[in-house]
């Protein structure tokens, strides 16, 4: 299991502080909420952020585009040092080509569906890309309570993943915290991104990824 810690919860006026702490603490990646305002009801972050993510750790960074038109801004991430792009499924009508170009910006790509969205939308992509999102929260907004009926749709995946020996990751956002992180790896998931649960824990950050490893 994977920890990408989400610094959409953290204090930007201590930002190289949270980051170094978080890594400190054994996070294994960053993840990078972008919003537009327009494909999400939120307006987050840009481009601009990621060469200090990357100054202050050196962790791979997650970027998830949940925007309008992202293949139109995927090179300006890949240039600020994104390890890891993934776009959704359901703003992109040509979803492929965008995949395919965020390789050849030697990025690793990935792909992005929401709860409501059925996995039969992703299926034919799953052998373009490193990993699949599932969204177990409607995004836009850090804190929202985990929904579990979509706990199914992840076992579905790995099962469609295992059936045809894709080398394919899992990651899994919405929700995450010491109660729901365990229900997601018995699931199949990879990669568990977490934003309050880490940065907004009350007895602080450290305490906070100690928490999540230790509900497995």
């Amino acid at each position: 299991m994977k920890i990408s810690a989400s610094i959409i919860s953290a204090n930007f006026s201590n930002l190289d502080r949270d980051l170094i702490e978080a890594k400190d603490a054994g996070v294994d990646w960053l993840h990078i909420d972008v919003m537009d305002g327009v494909f999400v009801p939120n307006i987050t972050i840009g481009p601009l952020i990621l060469p200090y993510c990357k100054k202050s750790t050196n962790l791979p960074l997650d970027v998830h585009l949940m925007i309008t038109r992202p293949e139109t801004h995927i090179h300006n991430f890949a240039k600020a040092g994104a390890d890891h792009i993934s776009v959704h499924v359901e703003n992109n009508p040509n979803i492929l080509r965008t995949v395919q170009e965020i390789r050849e910006l030697g990025v690793s790509p990935g792909i992005v569906i929401n709860p409501g969205t059925p996995l039969e939308m992703a299926e034919y992509l799953l052998p373009f890309v490193d990993m699949v999102l599932i969204m177990t929260v409607n995004p836009g907004f850090s804190g929202q309570e985990f929904i579990p009926e979509i706990v199914k749709k992840i076992s579905k995946t790995r099962d469609l993943i295992s059936k045809n020996n894709y080398n394919i990751l899992i990651e899994v956002d919405g929700g995450i915290n010491k109660n729901t992180l365990k229900t997601v790896i018995d699931a199949g998931a990879d990669v568990i991104v977490a934003a309050t649960a880490i940065f907004r824990h009350p007895l602080g950050i450290t305490a906070g990824v100690n928490e999540l490893l230790n509900s497995i």
